[in-house]
């Protein structure tokens, strides 16, 4: 029976229990009996609350949502649980045992559907790598290939989804994080648009980063995002709500489309593989009677001074970050709490001023504007490979004092494709229509315009109908 609930999505997993074929407790026990099995080797699951779990599996006030009983993790980096451990990939608040107070808007929409919180999963240092590979917790490895990772930041919650552990799994995305590891791991990956998932009350909606999750199916990903896409008072930005639920898009027509596609960046070479992928899903895309063509928006062209302003961001970020974390543990942090790119981040972020910023962010909202110029004159979705490289052999991205920078220069080819639009804010979603010769997963990525959700459920669907890709599991998987 464990077996067979590891290849279970989420809402197959759900209408057992509406149906009576198993109770919460028996979901979340077997859930647990597989993270037991499977991380050892995998280091997904850096942090377990199992007796919560089963506790609260086994309790008449479990919500009666369309998740009830379903095991969820918690990807440890912004996502809070109130009382749980909270290190975000650094070693100053794991050494200080450090433990949030509440629970963020997400985890309580995810209580609100039902799901029960089994763990909190490995991430890069405050999620500034596309590989989990943190200092304080050890690297997650790929269950495709354990010899490599699962891409970052969201690593261990793809890990553990495309081992079996469980369905589905929190993510969060402020570069590519939802869609990189998606495309390492052979997952379906989201990343919604701004302001459709609440952000607070640790960040506001206005930032880079959004919250989903990965998972097997794209009818998990749409009905995971019904029930967690309700705005909360306050948020900075939310984005137009559907016209009606985005599990009805799963199956829907979305008629005949004009989709541009880009498979080359002018900042690096792009994979054989990772070219392959698109062009695979062109044809794909044809074949359903879609208009495929090679184009692209003409801001793609300028990604260098786009990436310059992204980075001055970025940097300035770590400063407060760190200041941030500083004082959630009484004390400032000091080169020695955090890894060497994280310190050399913060130093190099030390000489950015206020006009800095505001230079940045006006250039960020000028890429943006030109951005949204291409779906304006009627193209409907762009392809491109979610990154230009298979996933890396573990350590080739480690932090190091030597090259403090080379986590972050190595995650440019895994984001180069993705991190445009954690600017624009548009949707875009990862889907897994390739492996490489040595049977490593790579994914394409389709992007609509802003609050187009739909548009990409109804065509994410179409192509998983084709493929079938969630038969194709991991060697290693329960």
């Amino acid at each position: 029976m464990n077996a067979e609930l590891a290849r279970m999505d989420a809402m197959a997993q759900a209408e057992l229990v509406r149906s009576g074929q198993a109770t919460p407790l028996e979901l979340i026990d077997a859930a647990i009996e597989r993270i037991e099995f499977l991380d050892d080797e995998l280091n997904a699951v850096i942090h377990r609350r199992f007796d919560e779990a089963r506790a609260e599996a086994a309790a008449p006030e479990l919500p009666d949502g369309p998740f009830r009983g379903v095991p969820m993790l918690l990807k440890d980096l912004w996502p809070a649980s109130a009382g749980d451990p909270h290190h975000m990939g650094n070693r100053a608040l794991k050494a200080a045992g450090y433990r949030q107070s509440v629970d963020s808007n997400i985890v309580t929409r995810y209580r609100e559907a039902g799901f029960v919180i089994v763990g909190r999963t490995n991430t890069p240092e405050l999620g500034m790598s596309a590989s989990t590979e943190p200092l304080a917790y050890g690297p997650t490895h790929n269950p495709w290939n354990t010899d490599h990772g699962p891409g970052g930041s969201s690593g261990g919650s793809a890990a553990a989804v495309a081992s079996g552990m469980l369905p589905a799994a929190n993510a969060s995305d402020g570069g590519g994080s939802i869609r990189i590891p998606a495309a390492m791991t052979g997952l379906v990956g989201l990343k919604p648009s701004r302001g459709r998932v609440s952000m607070g009350p640790l960040q506001d909606e206005w930032s880079m980063s959004c919250q989903h999750v990965v998972s097997h199916t794209v009818r998990d990903s749409a009905a995971i995002l019904d029930a967690t896409r309700a705005p909360f008072l306050g948020d900075g930005v939310v984005a137009p709500g559907p016209s009606r639920p985005y599990l009805h898009e799963v199956g829907a027509d979305p008629g005949r489309l004009r989709i541009g596609l880009l498979d080359s960046n002018p900042r690096l070479e792009v994979h054989p593989e990772c070219v392959e992928v698109t062009r695979r899903a062109g044809r794909l895309l044809e074949s359903l009677g879609h208009d495929v063509t090679d184009s692209h928006p003409v801001a793609m062209d300028e990604i260098v001074r786009f990436n310059e302003s992204f980075s001055a961001l970025a940097r300035a970020g770590a400063v407060a970050t760190l200041a941030k974390l500083g004082g959630w543990i009484g004390r400032t942090l000091g080169e020695d709490d955090v890894e060497p790119g994280t310190w050399a981040m913060a130093q190099a972020g030390r000489s950015i001023t206020g006009a800095d910023v505001l230079a940045a962010q006006g250039s960020q909202h000028e890429f943006r504007r030109l951005m949204s110029q291409w779906w304006e004159q009627g193209w409907d979705l762009l392809l491109t490979p979610t990154t230009a490289e298979p996933p890396p052999v573990l350590g080739k991205m480690a932090p190091s004092k030597e090259e403090p920078f080379r986590s972050l220069s190595g995650s440019v080819p895994y984001a180069a494709f993705t991190s445009p639009f954690n600017t624009t804010g548009q949707p875009a979603i990862s889907l897994p229509l390739h492996r490489t010769a040595d049977g490593l997963p790579v994914g394409a990525q389709l992007v609509a315009a802003y609050g187009r959700e739909d548009l990409l459920i109804q065509v994410a669907a179409q192509l998983e109908a084709e493929v079938n890709w969630a038969a194709q599991r991991a060697p290693m998987h329960l």
